[in-house]
């Protein structure tokens, strides 16, 4: 049986392949309906959908579904995110494009206060003479290095080349982390 992060992640993955998809476990189900695949939470009704026949390759997710960690991690490994400004549909469901990623880097979208955990494990390199190249946060479309992240009040102050974004602990924010190398001995 497959565990509810491998369902939506296949979901995902014959979603952006424009395939059919029909898959069940006893939370979850994804099925292809009047080509648009759904995915559907027993308890909470449709969660996520992709139109098959649209030009535009986008993901809409409910944010307050109890799967919304899972598919949010599932599409960030399929570098879609909120790009841009946070926008909703009618349902009040968020719009995931697929966005290029830079070579070397993972995608996240999560609550700000993920990446200040993120933060601690880079700072003393961040920190360093040079430009941090560890985490790096997206802002107008583009990614700036962060250079210095501070918490005060339950807000985030994330200093970049040339400006500081100010963030609530639980605002959503689209950042990058450099991929792990590992060598083998």
């Amino acid at each position: 049986m497959l565990s509810s992060l491998d369902l939506i992640r296949e979901f995902v993955q014959s979603s952006t392949q424009k395939k059919d998809v029909l898959l069940s476990n006893p939370s979850l189900t994804a099925e292809t309906i009047y080509k648009s695949n759904q995915l559907t939470a027993k308890t909470e009704g449709v969660i996520a959908t992709y139109q098959l026949n649209h030009r535009v390759s986008e993901f809409w997710v409910n944010p307050n579904s109890s799967h919304w960690d899972l598919i949010n991690e599932a599409l960030a490994d399929h570098n879609y995110l909120i790009k841009g400004k946070i926008e909703t549909d009618h349902r009040g469901f968020y719009r995931y494009q697929y966005f290029q990623i830079p070579k070397g880097y993972k995608a996240h979208c999560t609550k700000s206060v993920m990446l200040w955990r993120a933060w601690w494990k880079y700072r003393k390199s961040a920190l360093k003479s040079g430009i941090p190249l560890e985490l790096l946060i997206q802002k107008r479309e583009s990614w700036y290095p962060v250079r210095d992240l501070n918490i005060s009040n339950g807000l985030l102050y994330i200093k970049t080349l040339g400006s500081e974004i100010v963030l609530h602990s639980d605002d959503l924010v689209i950042w990058l982390s450099k991929n792990e190398v590992t060598s083998a001995t």
